[in-house]
């Protein structure tokens, strides 16, 4: 697909995903305990196919999904992103037994994933992270000698130990990817991915309170048990895990914003031609006018970049974490603005609780801090500009 238009097909669905966002997904997400995984709407997601569509698509289906829902129910849009990025990691590295026993109900809603990565102390440096996976020798009757002796007979074990937050859909999905060091003090080279059933002892968590309305909360290892089976990839390789799914996330993190910000700025355009203002229309000013523009053209600049980094990911292009990084980075800044502007040319009734513009005011600001903050984005785009450079 070039990078820079749809073909008629495509353009037919993203309208049939919008009208399926406003008459189905928005009703039930209206019905939803913001703060609380909406299960009927994750539901509905299977049913309509969407969810089965985060296995069988490149990136840039998952971009024209993300953009489509999020302009007319970001709700919706966001229960999809979340499944798409706690089952990605199972569904690219996990093995046969791990991807028969949860993709499939991850594809028709009936189970809840979420990716684990963040900490207190770690967020942004996902390199620094501190949850221990520390070997199990504590078989009964066995010395710590003997049961490390044993282990090429059986699978390894470890225990989990420490915390992790701002994990979205946690404490209440049915499994969590979770990253936790197995080498202290290797930094990137010593972290291992496993999969963590929400069943298993010591784990537990809690919600937190956020802006955005979607569920984020914390988790708490206290000597959870996990093993070989339960790893996802090979140990000591799940820096590259959290890496590959997230190069393919960020592009679609910028779908998300542009279609938030295309929301902002039709809604914008609606208004300021009805609006009377100075004995004409509100676009006739035009100081509005060329401020419209502006958001127009920063938006499809911005809708142009996501594109190109999802057709490179699908491509297998070399550039992808630079090109991920710069969409995520332009796409979400740009719609904070846009969304901002839209805000301001609305007035005092788009800061009413319930007006579209407060609602999408709220949601626009977390995008520029998760998957990476901004700040991290420009340090990826500079690192790979230089590895370039000196190639």
């Amino acid at each position: 697909m070039p990078a820079f238009s749809l073909d008629p097909a495509q353009t037919a669905w993203c309208a049939e995903l919008r009208a399926l966002a406003a008459e189905r997904l928005r009703p039930l997400a209206e019905k939803g305990e913001p703060g609380h995984v909406n299960r009927p709407l994750v539901a509905e997601l299977g049913r309509l196919g969407l969810l089965e569509r985060l296995f069988t698509s490149g990136a840039v289906d998952l971009c024209l999904m993300r953009e489509s829902l999020a302009y007319a129910c970001t709700e919706a849009e966001t229960a999809l992103a979340l499944q798409g990025l706690g089952a990605h990691p199972v569904h690219a590295y996990g093995t046969p037994a791990q991807r028969e026993r949860w993709l499939p109900r991850v594809a028709e809603g009936s189970a809840v994933a979420a990716f684990a990565l963040s900490e207190p102390g770690a967020g942004s440096d996902a390199a620094a992270l501190e949850l221990r996976a520390d070997r199990d020798t504590s078989r009964s009757g066995v010395s710590p000698a003997a049961a490390l002796a044993a282990e090429p007979d059986g699978p390894a074990r470890w225990r989990l130990t420490g915390e992790k937050c701002w994990i979205s859909n946690a404490p209440e999905a049915d499994f969590y990817t979770v990253f936790a060091r197995t080498t202290p003090g290797a930094g990137a080279r010593g972290v291992t991915a496993f999969l963590v059933p929400a069943d298993r002892s010591g784990l537990t968590g809690a919600g937190l309170d956020m802006l955005s309305p979607h569920p984020i909360g914390t988790l708490t290892f206290d000597a959870v048990p996990v093993t070989a089976d339960d790893v996802l990839g090979e140990p000591e390789r799940g820096f590259r895990v959290a890496m590959g799914t997230l190069n393919l996330f960020r592009p679609s993190v910028g779908a998300f914003a542009v279609g938030m910000a295309r929301a902002a700025l039709d809604a914008t355009l609606a208004h300021t031609a009805r609006r009377d203002a100075f004995g004409g229309k509100l676009k006739d000013l035009q100081t509005v006018a060329h401020q419209v523009a502006e958001m127009a053209l920063r938006t499809e600049a911005a809708r142009l970049m996501v594109y190109a980094a999802a057709t490179a990911y699908d491509e297998g292009a070399r550039d992808v974490p630079k090109r991920a990084a710069m969409a995520k980075l332009l796409a979400t800044e740009t719609a904070q603005y846009v969304v901002d502007q839209a805000v301001q040319l609305h007035g005092a009734r788009a800061l009413r609780r319930g007006h579209l513009l407060e609602h999408l005011y709220r949601e626009v600001r977390a995008p520029r801090v998760y998957e990476g903050a901004s700040e991290v984005q420009r340090g990826i785009i500079a690192k790979e500009l230089y590895a370039e450079a000196l190639r």
